[in-house]
């Protein structure tokens, strides 16, 4: 079994359920833009995808629009929808034991790194992570792949093998795949089996038991 030392793990669908919080917000952005969603569930899909890349996909918003959108889904967000959020159960021992293992633990999230910090105090887990690694708010750094590309080179000593990405979409594998690095996809989150299988990771899991099972396990030859 490979020996990680550096674990990059994504926020929302990994570390926490954000779906109140990203779809009430997102709901707010577009009753603002004249469109009517009453149903949040449908709006499960902006969970995890970068928020221009989203607005674009889902409802055709060309630069102008996004960007009048994501600053709509700020106002709402800064102000409750990133406190209406819940972190999975387990995730806080499994974090405490990892870091007790002298792991080196980083957030990589496509959210702004300033709502990443914010969230991450709010759930008192911001002590487990050396390193915090977000989009700015710009927009800028949003993929995935740029954001695990930033935190790998932060970390010159390593050696690619060193490093694991954890995440619930697509996108999260896609960056590891992107940038050399293995990868466990989690299906507790948003992104099903069949998208996450798709993407090539190296593991799949369907709780944070086996994610622990896989991490902790990578301590044995």
């Amino acid at each position: 079994m490979d020996k990680y030392k550096v674990i990059l793990f994504d926020l929302d669908g990994t570390l926490s359920d954000p779906k109140v919080g990203i779809t009430k917000s997102v709901q707010y952005a577009l009753q603002k833009m004249n469109i009517v969603e009453p149903d949040i569930d449908k709006l499960e899909c902006f969970i995890g995808p970068p928020l221009q890349v989203s607005f674009a996909e889902y409802y055709d918003f060309g630069e102008k629009n996004t960007q009048k959108a994501i600053e709509l889904y700020r106002e709402r967000f800064k102000e409750k929808g990133m406190f209406e959020n819940e972190l999975y159960s387990n995730i806080a021992s499994l974090l405490k034991s990892l870091k007790e293992q002298q792991f080196t633990l980083v957030v990589a999230t496509s959210k702004p790194t300033v709502f990443a910090e914010q969230i991450l105090k709010y759930f008192n887990i911001d002590q487990y992570f050396e390193l915090i690694v977000g989009s700015n708010l710009d927009g800028t750094r949003a993929s995935k792949t740029e954001i695990i590309q930033y935190i790998l080179d932060k970390y010159k000593e390593h050696t690619l093998s060193d490093f694991i990405m954890i995440g619930d979409r697509k996108h999260d594998i896609i960056g590891a795949n992107n940038t050399g690095i293995n990868s466990i996809g989690v299906t507790y989150g948003y992104g099903s089996f069949e998208e996450l299988s798709h993407s090539n990771p190296t593991h799949i899991v369907k709780s944070v038991s086996q994610l622990k099972d896989i991490l902790m396990g990578s301590q044995v030859k």
